[in-house]
């Protein structure tokens, strides 16, 4: 039997006390039922009406009404050493559209409702499901417990499963994560839906959890591009799939094909990362060969792609428009994501070079991230079909990490106020002055700020 958490039980518990009925609906049952934890508890309150309900769940912590036109009652639960519980309690509701857009319906509430009318509003029928706190009992009219136990994603209700077209990506990134496979009809119903109505936000959320939360991300990606999201919103893409590569360095075929298999790298081997980290080697490792359809060609008998990765620029920064990409949780990804396109070849390169300087490496982390690089740039290598020497990435990370760039660049040894104190007055002269001292700091030429004093004298005389 399930064991749903306290606070569900205790809801439960109070609203049978008063006549009533409170189930686990949604994802966590789901979660539930393949043995998987989840964050999110959603509750659904039969036979209360909505005063005696808020009232209700008054006794259990603070609660926070959610929503203009429908109210969803956020319950937070303080816990020990400043733990807490979150639970969303609403009633059952139908739904049905009111115009163009994501967030365009009407909402109604309806404590009287069966569960199997309240459940048709979900998207699939894995999330159609609810659990009775109290007993362990699984409502399941729409038979998700089977389709869970059989891998098939099926629409419960094909009449209005259109009416929010984010229910198409939604199908793409539980494809991946769950390992599920969208039965006939339902690939059928999402191929016939337009995207046009959706906001990049809205699309970033979905596609975020399909690169990190799925564990082979290019699965989704492939749905994605059968069921024509791809082309539909992400074009920058479909350029990749008609264009070839050398099969002495890829053996894969293509360059989507290639791709797919650096995302499932990628995302197989940087779980150690924050989320802005994660995201920024994911949207990389899908960006990094944007650039070759514009530059592949075939010369001297060979397929080449002669600066792609400089020509990847503009269209991953296309991309990443499309997503509204910019800085998440502080970080800047957006600008190490388009830095790591361009540099994803310099790991091997400096390797094959015969004598690559320290200078070189610390100018490199000017424009990005050498760690993060290097994991790119793995992802890169292994992405590949066929046996290949990747060693060249540990080398170049553990040559950044000795000189002690593997993140960020050397902060300058002379700052503007040592300048002025050398009694340069204010002006393009200290910029000079600050920019000739740090090249040669980039170069090893200078190692402390007495050594840089000194310079900057002979400089301003």
């Amino acid at each position: 039997m399930v064991k749903a958490p306290d606070i569900a039980c205790n809801i439960a518990a109070a609203a049978h006390e008063r006549g009533g009925r409170a189930l686990l609906v949604g994802g966590w049952v789901r979660d539930a039922l393949r043995n998987q934890p989840s964050k999110d508890l959603d509750m659904e309150v039969f036979g209360i009406e909505e005063p005696v309900l808020a009232a209700l769940l008054a006794d259990f912590g603070r609660v926070e009404a959610v929503g203009q036109s429908f109210p969803v009652y956020k319950v937070v639960v303080p816990g020990p050493e400043g733990d807490r519980q979150e639970v969303d309690v609403a009633l059952p509701r139908r739904e049905s559209k009111a115009g163009r857009g994501h967030k365009a319906f009407r909402v109604e509430g309806d404590p009287h409702m069966p569960f199997a009318e309240a459940a048709r509003r979900r998207d699939f029928t894995i999330n159609a499901m609810g659990l009775d706190p109290l007993t362990g009992a699984i409502e399941d009219p729409f038979e998700g417990r089977a389709d869970l136990d059989n891998r098939v994603l099926r629409v419960v209700d094909p009449a209005t499963f259109g009416d929010d077209s984010l229910r198409v990506l939604r199908a793409v990134q539980f494809a991946a994560r769950f390992g599920v496979t969208l039965d006939a009809a339902t690939f059928d119903l999402c191929r016939r839906i337009p995207l046009d109505d959706l906001p990049p936000e809205r699309v970033w959320v979905e596609f975020e959890k399909l690169l990190l939360q799925a564990d082979r991300p290019a699965m989704g990606l492939r749905l994605a591009w059968d069921l024509g999201v791809i082309a539909a919103l992400l074009p920058e893409l479909t350029p990749l799939a008609t264009c070839p590569q050398e099969p002495e360095w890829h053996p894969e075929g293509d360059v989507w094909t290639h791709t797919l298999l650096v995302v499932d790298e990628a995302r197989r081997r940087n779980g150690d990362l924050d989320r802005p980290r994660l995201i920024t080697v994911m949207l990389a490792a899908l960006c990094h060969d944007l650039g070759k359809p514009a530059t592949t060609a075939l010369i001297d008998g060979r397929i080449r792609s002669p600066n792609h990765e400089e020509a990847g620029v503009e269209p991953s920064t296309r991309l990443l428009d499309r997503l509204n990409i910019h800085t998440i949780d502080g970080y800047d990804v957006r600008t190490q994501v388009l830095a790591l396109v361009a540099q994803h070849l310099k790991p091997g390169q400096f390797h094959k070079a015969p004598a690559v300087s320290d200078g070189a490496f610390r100018r490199l982390a000017l424009k990005v991230d050498c760690e993060l690089l290097a994991r790119v740039a793995r992802a890169d290598c292994h992405g590949r079909t066929g046996p290949f020497d990747c060693s060249a990435m540990d080398w170049f990370i553990e040559r950044a990490r000795a000189i002690g760039v593997e993140r960020r660049p050397p902060e300058p040894l002379l700052l503007g106020r040592h300048v002025l104190a050398l009694g340069v007055p204010p002006g393009p002269r200290v910029g000079e002055v600050l920019k000739q001292i740090y090249e040669r700091q980039l170069d090893g030429e200078l190692t402390s700020l007495e050594e840089a004093l000194a310079a900057a004298r002979e400089l301003v005389g």
